[in-house]
């Protein structure tokens, strides 16, 4: 298995070289491992804690490990590392990481030469980043290496007969920080011990953006007294739903959409599908927004304000791979719907389960349920005040493991 795995990191590697010649990603991230030794080499290592992630998400859970490191331990220096370029060319310029780089591939020749000119002091590796030679190489060092907000499943290669292997891996951590009381007592069926249950460290990102949202006066115009249903991070699926029950002329219901892809052709689309006129937030100003009742953004970077101003809020993907951040809506305090897809997520089955939540299959049902929600004001209250407590309930997971990381 080991064989196995070496030869697997070879292909893929030798994969994204190939595809670099035509894939931007694949271009970004051959062209970024080039630089990331001579970045490290420029740089002057002092007391350093290295915070690895492999994409934009997994960052979301690091960082605010990484400012209450930045703000009770001021005197490390953070390194932050991402696998993808998704990741790595939004946060390069992060100004609480002192030194970002792209982590090359996991061979034992740049495990050994990277933690060399690193130096670090101690490493977290976020949620599912489990790489056999940076970790078995950081074990070798003494350097002590966290997993943060880690979650397993049964189905995992971990626990199957054949998962020797990855199974080893796992005894790199000196600690696993995990999300819940399941992974802990899966880990220990295959005696892994150093588990602790901290929670997942985005409720304390979602609940800090909560408390520094940012005011949009335009959102605050076209919102006044109205009643406005924001679908977030939506999918071709998710749209023809929401599109087709706005189609239906909903009197007094206005609707926020943020889909995931802001391309100018699937702008396009999305706005040939609607009946009505569609308002493009980078075409608004403070006086056309108030005769709009569909907005659709078409930048990045508002959705996590923009749920503030949600009465119900629709999380796009559960008609794909999964749904997108339920939390950045539920900290607002509201009744939240998503497709079927979502068996994944913890906090969308716990949100579904406190009635905060609801899952739909099709047009119809979310018809009915968005029906119900918009006039039955308690079932709303209601809904919303249980989105609002399973956020406060759970904040606290970075506090926690950086306690016992650092003490």
């Amino acid at each position: 298995m080991k064989i196995t795995y070496i030869i697997s990191v070879f292909l893929y590697s030798l994969l994204i070289k190939v595809a670099s010649v035509f894939n931007k990603k694949a271009k970004l991230r051959n062209n970024g491992i080039k630089s990331t030794f001579k970045t490290i080499e420029n740089f002057n290592p002092k007391k350093i804690i290295w915070v690895h992630c492999a994409s934009l998400g997994e960052f979301e859970q690091g960082r605010p490990l990484i400012e209450k490191i930045k703000k009770e331990k001021p005197e490390y220096q953070i390194a932050l590392s991402f696998f993808s370029p998704s990741g790595y060319e939004v946060r390069k310029n992060y100004k609480y990481a002192d030194i970002v780089f792209y982590l090359p591939d996991d061979s034992k020749k740049n495990a050994k030469k990277l933690i060399q000119l690193l130096k670090p002091e101690l490493a977290f590796f976020i949620k599912y980043e489990f790489w056999y030679q940076y970790l078995s190489e950081l074990n070798k060092n003494n350097i002590p290496v966290y997993l943060v907000s880690g979650i397993f499943r049964k189905n995992q290669i971990f626990f199957k007969p054949y998962g020797g292997f990855y199974r080893k891996i796992l005894h790199n951590f000196k600690c696993l920080f995990v999300q819940n009381e399941l992974s802990k007592q899966l880990l220990k069926s295959i005696d892994i011990t150093d588990v602790k249950v901290t929670g997942d460290t985005r409720f304390d990102r979602v609940f800090e953006l909560s408390k520094n949202r940012n005011e949009i006066e335009i959102i605050e115009k076209f919102k006044e007294n109205s009643f406005v249903l924001i679908a977030g991070s939506t999918w071709k699926p998710d749209d023809e739903i929401i599109i087709k029950f706005f189609n239906q002329n909903k009197p007094g219901i206005k609707l926020i959409l943020a889909p995931h892809e802001i391309k100018s052709e699937n702008i396009s689309r999305i706005i040939r599908m609607f009946d009505y006129r569609v308002l493009k937030y980078s075409e608004a100003n403070l006086q056309n927004i108030s005769e709009a009742n569909i907005l659709l953004i078409d930048n990045i970077g508002l959705l996590s304000s923009l749920y503030y101003y949600a009465d119900i809020s629709y999380i796009g993907g559960g008609f794909g791979k999964g749904i997108h951040n339920t939390l950045e809506a539920a900290v607002f305090g509201m009744p939240i719907i998503f497709g079927p897809k979502y068996g994944k997520f913890d906090e969308a089955k716990e949100l579904i389960k406190q009635n905060a939540a609801f899952s739909i299959r099709n047009y119809q049902e979310f018809s009915e349920i968005t029906d119900k929600l918009v006039i039955d004001s308690e079932l709303r209250a209601k809904s919303g005040t249980s989105a609002k407590l399973f956020v406060t309930n759970n904040i606290g997971a970075a506090e926690k493991i950086l306690t016992s990381a650092l003490n």
